[in-house]
C-alpha cells in the first residue's frame, strides 16, 4: 500500500488580481504558509502558466517547477477543465461557451473545437515536460440537453453522440499516452461523462484507452444521489486524480435534484467546505488508502456559504488529518510461527 500524497490545493478558485493571489510564486507561497505541499495547475489562466511555452520550452517548464518548489511545494498536476470542455459543445450552448476561448474563434464553433485540442495535446507534451503523469480535464457534451429525455431520445442518438465524442478525444489520449501522463476526466453535471454509466460508454468507444482515466470528486455525486463509495469499488483501477470536495444534498417538498433554478445558496444540493457537508471522507481515504491510489489528494474550494481564504485554511488541515499513513507490517505479526510447506500441509492434515 501507498500513502497518498497531500494536501494540494486546486488554484483556479483563488487566482485574482490582488495579491497574494495575482501571480505564481506569491500564490504558492501562501498555499505553503497554510500548510498545502502541492498545487494543481489551471492552464488557462495567464498569471500562472503559458501552456503553450510548457509544451514548447523544457526551459520554460523548468522555470515553472523551479517557481513551485522555491516556495515549498509541488506541482500536482495541471488542469484543461474549460479547453477540454470545449472539445465537444452542443450549439445550444455555443454562446456561453464562447468566453471560455480566445476572442479570435467566438462565433466559430469548428475553429473553438481546433483550439481546444490543440490545447489539451499542448497539455499532455507540458505535463511530460513538468515531470508530471496525470492531468484533469472535462469531457464536454453533445448529449447533455437530452439527459431527462422529453421528448424521447431517437433510437442510436446515444450510440452517435458518443461515437463522435470517441472520435475527438482518441487523437488527443493517444498523444497523453505519447508522452506517459493519464488523461483524467472529471465526472460532472453538464459533462457526457457525468456518472459511471455513461463513462463507460466512452470507454467501450476508445476501446478501453489506457490513458482515458478518472478524476474522482465525490460532491458532485452527493447532488446526483449516486453512491461515491462503491464507485471507487468499481472503478479504483481508473482513478488517478482526487478532488477533495465537500458537499450535502437537502431534499425538500419543493426542490430535488434539479434545484429549481436556483442560486447555490438555495438549492437543495450545494457545494461546501471541507467537514461541512455530508461526504464520508475518512471512508474515502480509507478505500483509496486499501486500493493503494497513489496520487494527490487536491483540495478544491467551492462553497456556497465560506470565505475561500478560511475554506482553504481549513482545507488543508482536514485534509492532512484524513491523509493515512499506511501500516508496513500486519497488526498480529507478532504471533507470527513462521511457515514452510512442510508445516502447511501438517496444520491441514496432509500427508
Amino acid at each position: 500500500m501507498t500513502t497518498l500524497k497531500g494536501p494540494g490545493i486546486f488554484l483556479a478558485q483563488f487566482l485574482g488580481d490582488q495579491a497574494p493571489f495575482n501571480n505564481l510564486q506569491s500564490i504558492c507561497l501562501w498555499a505553503e504558509a497554510l500548510g498545502f505541499k502541492g498545487v494543481q495547475i489551471p492552464t488557462w489562466d495567464a498569471r500562472c502558466i503559458d501552456l503553450q511555452k510548457a509544451a514548447e520550452s523544457k526551459t520554460y517548464a523548468d522555470e515553472i517547477r523551479g517557481t513551485v518548489e522555491e516556495c515549498g511545494l509541488s506541482i500536482t498536476e495541471l488542469s484543461t477543465h474549460l479547453q477540454g470542455q470545449l472539445v465537444a459543445v452542443h450549439p445550444a450552448y455555443n454562446e456561453l461557451f464562447d468566453g471560455f476561448a480566445p476572442a479570435a474563434v467566438h462565433g466559430n464553433a469548428t475553429a473553438r473545437t481546433e483550439w481546444a485540442v490543440q490545447q489539451l495535446k499542448y497539455a499532455a507534451k507540458a505535463s511530460q515536460n513538468l515531470g508530471l503523469n496525470a492531468h484533469a480535464t472535462f469531457s464536454g457534451s453533445l448529449l447533455w440537453h437530452t439527459v431527462y429525455p422529453w421528448p424521447q431520445r431517437p433510437a442510436g442518438l446515444v450510440e452517435t453522440g458518443f461515437k463522435e465524442l470517441a472520435k475527438r478525444w482518441k487523437p488527443i489520449l493517444d498523444v497523453f499516452d505519447e508522452n506517459g501522463v493519464d488523461l483524467c476526466y472529471e465526472i460532472h453535471p453538464g459533462e457526457d461523462l457525468h456518472d459511471g454509466v455513461s463513462y463507460e460508454l466512452f470507454l467501450k468507444e476508445v476501446n478501453n484507452h489506457a490513458r482515458a482515466c478518472l478524476l474522482y470528486d465525490p460532491s458532485h455525486f452527493v447532488l446526483q444521489c449516486l453512491d461515491y463509495l462503491d464507485y471507487i469499488d468499481i472503478y479504483h483501477e481508473r482513478i488517478r486524480m482526487f478532488h477533495v470536495k465537500d458537499a450535502e444534498f437537502n431534499p425538500t417538498g419543493r426542490q430535488g435534484v434539479y434545484g429549481g433554478y436556483q442560486s447555490w445558496i438555495n438549492r437543495a444540493g450545494r457545494f461546501r467546505s471541507l467537514g461541512d457537508g455530508q461526504v464520508d471522507f475518512s471512508s474515502i481515504f480509507s478505500k483509496l488508502a486499501a486500493y493503494d491510489y497513489k496520487g494527490w489528494a487536491v483540495m478544491e474550494w467551492e462553497c456556497c456559504l465560506k470565505h475561500p481564504e478560511d475554506g482553504a485554511k481549513e482545507g488543508a488541515i482536514f485534509i492532512q488529518d484524513h491523509i493515512i499513513r499506511v501500516t508496513e507490517k500486519a497488526f498480529d505479526d507478532f504471533a507470527g510461527t513462521g511457515s514452510d510447506e512442510a508445516f502447511n500441509k501438517k496444520i491441514l492434515g496432509i500427508q
